[in-house]
């Protein structure tokens, strides 16, 4: 990324990146499943991007099932600890990319774009969906999972108002599964699946194609 300051967001994750990489997956089950729809829709010789990828985790249980993956994060501090984490795991087809969609490395066409666990952390959400569009093409996937807050737990919203304003908390989106579905579509995806897992929050699974 070019040296410049980085913005909020990423400081906020950039401190977080030590606790972050420490922390357990909460539901299993429902990340295992979200991992099995996830490969069912991808192909070996498929060139991929995850946005927010985090620590690479997910890349690195995804990367055997294609044939190249960039996985990126705006927290440098993220992405330096997952390309630790593929070192040790010897995995060489997964690139970890400090950076936004749209940025260099990161500008490109692919054949399918993941985000998990973001779009709810996106200020910019419509112009995050338009680039997501425009770097696809036409019958390309876009797939993403996204806890849907507004749903049940609007009583957070103060809360994390309060943490907001000690840096204790990143934007954050209330978003109902209805709300979620309308941005996808409106940036001019057809939902093809969608599920919740786990079902509680919810956190909506979608994969939507470009037509």
């Amino acid at each position: 990324m070019p040296a410049t300051t980085p913005a909020p967001d990423a400081e906020f994750w950039n401190k977080a990146a030590p606790r972050y990489a420490k922390s357990k997956i909460g539901d299993m089950p429902a990340y295992e499943a979200t991992l099995e729809r996830t490969r069912a829709h991808l192909h070996r010789d498929d060139r991929v991007l995850e946005i927010g990828c985090g620590t690479v985790s997910t890349a690195i249980l995804l990367a055997p099932h294609v044939a190249h993956i960039t996985a990126s994060d705006v927290s440098t501090e993220m992405v330096e600890i997952g390309r630790a984490k593929l070192w040790d795991a010897s995995i060489r087809n997964v690139t970890p990319v400090a950076g936004r969609i749209g940025d260099p490395g990161l500008d490109g066409q692919f054949d399918a774009i993941l985000a998990f666990n973001l779009l709810h952390l996106v200020k910019d959400l419509d112009a995050t969906l338009s680039r997501i569009h425009a770097q696809l093409p036409s019958g390309a996937l876009f797939i993403s999972k996204t806890p849907c807050i507004g749903e049940r737990k609007r009583w957070l919203k103060p809360v994390i108002a309060v943490m907001q304003v000690f840096g204790k908390a990143p934007f954050v989106h209330f978003l109902s599964v209805a709300q979620l579905e309308r941005h996808i579509t409106q940036a001019g995806f057809e939902i093809i699946e969608a599920g919740d897992y786990p079902k509680k929050m919810p956190s909506h699974f979608v994969v939507a194609r470009k037509p």
